[in-house]
């Protein structure tokens, strides 16, 4: 049975913020299931992508185990009913789709601000995750750095990254839209990961905003705040900050919600106060909303105004995916090179073990000079007879009938009796 990359994945598109924030793992829980998928499907090419936006598994195997995989998941999750969210995920079966649909998501395509650069890192360490586990062999090897590569054309080559477009500035633009009629603005940001350490970067665009930062490890906030001019907050006093806020943004990982309608019910809310939840799983309870003057936004509603930076990024997306498509094809000869290559190799140690044996036969009596004439002739000989079923192999690679050539030169010189080398 012929072995096929294949994905599933829960994304923005299929599933709201409620469902993904059930499924969303952490990097602890990445590394574990990927030894699962190791012990119980002895599967070496896989990748796990889980984002606020996403969760999704990439994997080369005979059979889909989409189903499968996510059983483990829900395992993993403490989930007894993930079998009930099997509908809201994406199953790519076939090899080019699922391909593609990597490429899409690592260059940001898919991204729900699109182009959002976050989505490059977190494909990296996904891939390092793989790496560590030992479930990254030569095929997801090539197939990451040819992703990587071509991020990298797009980079230099597109407007697609030009501007500040992502996530985190979709937040900013969210805030200075909300808080025009407001002199200088209270911002409080709780948490400082990757998210929020990138919209703590992007307050910059808000100069007449007074912005304070807390985070569970002072010194990274200290860290941040140093060089942004910011003020911080140590986070035992995280609670006194929120009641002075205008705006809170809140980045922080916690299962639990962290904000909830019985503390911001005892706010003093003159006039508004904004909640922006960035965490998945949610870390702001959603009633919090009936509380009279409280506007609360999640990933899910939190939507780019058009700007100059997103325009000219769906201007590039054409120019983006003919890059992906040059990559895809550079990857896909890549790949039927490797297809014929055990047949290729088959082919030459059952000709020299020929020529061995013939060598052996007929010249035990020859002096080193005739051997080594005789040697340089056979040796000459072979490579001749070997060129034409090459060649051959490798045309069919472009025709895409390199399974049926293989399969011909196999009957033709019987390789099935040759061992490949290690």
């Amino acid at each position: 049975m012929h072995t096929k990359f294949r994905a599933l994945s829960l994304s923005h598109k299929t599933a709201p913020v409620q469902i993904r924030e059930l499924i969303s793992l952490d990097e602890s829980e990445i590394r574990r299931i990927l030894l699962k998928f190791k012990e119980f499907f002895s599967l070496t090419d896989t990748l796990i992508v889980s984002t606020c936006n996403r969760t999704e598994v990439y994997y080369s195997h005979e059979l889909d185990l989409s189903t499968e995989m996510i059983k483990l998941i829900g395992l993993e999750k403490g989930m007894t009913d993930v079998v009930n969210y099997l509908e809201y995920f994406e199953v790519f079966q076939e090899e080019s789709e699922a391909i593609l649909h990597l490429f899409r998501v690592s260059m940001g395509l898919e991204a729900q601000v699109i182009g959002d650069i976050q989505i490059s890192n977190q494909i990296k360490r996904a891939y390092q995750a793989a790496a560590d586990s030992e479930m990254a062999g030569p095929f997801l090897h090539r197939l990451m750095h040819t992703i990587f590569f071509t991020n990298k054309r797009i980079v230099q080559e597109t407007a697609f990254r030009d501007g500040a477009a992502s996530l985190s500035y979709a937040t900013i633009e969210l805030i200075e839209s909300l808080t025009t009629n407001t002199f200088e603005p209270r911002i409080l940001l709780i948490g400082v990961g990757e998210i929020g350490e990138d919209v703590a970067k992007n307050m910059v665009y808000l100069p007449q905003a007074k912005v304070k930062i807390t985070n569970r490890t002072k010194a990274k906030a200290e860290a941040i705040a140093a060089e942004l001019g910011f003020e911080v907050v140590p986070f035992e006093n995280h609670l006194e900050a929120m009641k002075e806020a205008d705006v809170i943004v809140c980045s922080i990982m916690k299962h639990d919600p962290f904000i909830t309608k019985k503390m911001v019910k005892d706010f003093d809310i003159k006039s508004y106060k904004l909640l922006i939840d960035l965490s998945v799983p949610r870390s702001i309870e959603t009633t919090v909303e009936d509380i009279p003057g409280v506007v609360l936004y999640n990933v899910d509603n939190i939507r780019s105004k058009t700007s100059e930076a997103l325009e000219k990024r769906l201007a590039a997306i054409p120019s983006v995916e003919s890059i992906i498509k040059e990559s895809i094809d550079e990857f896909s000869n890549w790949k039927k090179e490797m297809m014929v290559s055990p047949t290729i190799n088959k082919l030459k140690q059952s000709l020299e073990q020929i020529r061995q044996e013939e060598l052996s036969r007929y010249l035990k009596n020859a002096d080193e000079k005739e051997y080594v004439l005789i040697d340089k002739i056979t040796k000459s000989m072979m490579q001749k007879i070997l060129k034409v079923p090459v060649v051959q192999l490798r045309a069919a690679c472009q025709r895409d009938q390199a399974e049926e050539m293989i399969e011909i030169i196999t009957d033709l010189f019987d390789l099935e009796k040759v061992k490949s080398e290690k």
